[in-house]
């Protein structure tokens, strides 16, 4: 897939962005299904509404997004086609280029997702049982911008 950029969310990505997300939490058989697709759609809603959200978009839409607020970032999920692509890369390489330092928590078992922060210079820094809604045990990672 070619031929793809990032720009703002807006509030009619709610659904599309939902999507997203939802179908990675369903497709994933260690993650339980705690929302209803409505739910989800409230969910980004919220996040557009609250947090900087920006859209990778293709030819047929969304490919991903990533939702931040200074240095914490809240999601970066992708559709299936637009992993392995560089989509996720851009959307963290554009907050590594305005913060000093970003932070996220992913879910231990979430190994392809802890293998990419890692290799884009994140360390852990704290790990958790599983102190989340989803009683999953989890790690906090950190970026730093080099001096």
């Amino acid at each position: 897939m070619t031929g793809w950029g990032i720009t703002d969310a807006s509030p009619g990505d709610a659904g599309p962005l939902a999507l997203i997300l939802g179908d990675w939490v369903r497709e994933t058989g260690w993650m339980p299904v705690l929302h209803s697709r409505e739910e989800d759609v409230g969910f980004l809603s919220g996040l557009i509404e609250s947090h900087v959200v920006r859209v990778a978009r293709g030819g047929t839409g969304p490919m991903g997004f990533l939702a931040r607020k200074a240095g914490h970032i809240a999601a970066l999920y992708l559709a299936p086609e637009a992993r392995g692509l560089g989509v996720g890369k851009a959307l963290l390489d554009e907050v590594k280029a305005v913060e000093p330092t970003v932070e996220l928590w992913a879910f231990q078992a979430n190994r392809g997702a802890v293998a990419f922060y890692l290799r884009e210079g994140f360390r852990e820094v704290e790990r958790t049982d599983g102190r989340n809604d989803e009683g999953l045990p989890d790690l906090r990672l950190i970026w730093r911008k080099a001096p």
